[in-house]
């Protein structure tokens, strides 16, 4: 149950760093998740940032430790459990569109576009990412 109806997106990045111990941002991402559930936001993940975060650990990176396909699949179906599902859905591909329209952009930018955009079709006006660089044009 959310306490005064706040809602806050989970960016990808901040789960790979709640994650990944070797992270120099490990401690404040896990502290800041930590706190907005303890002060009863609501916090929301997409299946794109699901399907991220399984690229993330996919493939080769230098500070991380490969993780079991298995334990991979049983995190991410615990975020089904833990954060509220925003599914893509014709109302987000409105407001990419919209997005698009507003505001030149292409390529990899698309993706955050859509992280703004699911959260616009979801009445969800908070973020949490270690990003903020990538959003400040919206």
């Amino acid at each position: 149950m959310t306490m005064g109806g706040n809602k806050l997106f989970v960016d990808t990045n901040v789960l790979v760093y709640a994650v990944v111990i070797e992270s120099p941002f490990h401690v404040v991402a896990r502290a800041a998740l930590s706190t907005y559930e303890r002060l009863g936001w609501e916090s929301w993940i997409s299946r794109q940032v699901m399907r991220e975060f399984i690229t993330t650990f996919t493939r080769p990176h230098a500070f991380l430790n490969p993780i079991a396909l298995t334990m991979l699949t049983a995190m991410v179906r615990s975020f089904e459990t833990r954060f509220q599902i925003a599914e893509d859905n014709a109302q987000v591909t409105n407001h990419l569109l919209s997005l698009i329209e507003q505001i030149p952009m292409g390529g990899k930018l698309i993706h955050d576009a859509n992280i703004v955009a699911t959260m616009q079709a979801y009445g969800i006006n908070h973020l949490l990412t270690h990003n903020l660089k990538d959003f400040v044009r919206f």
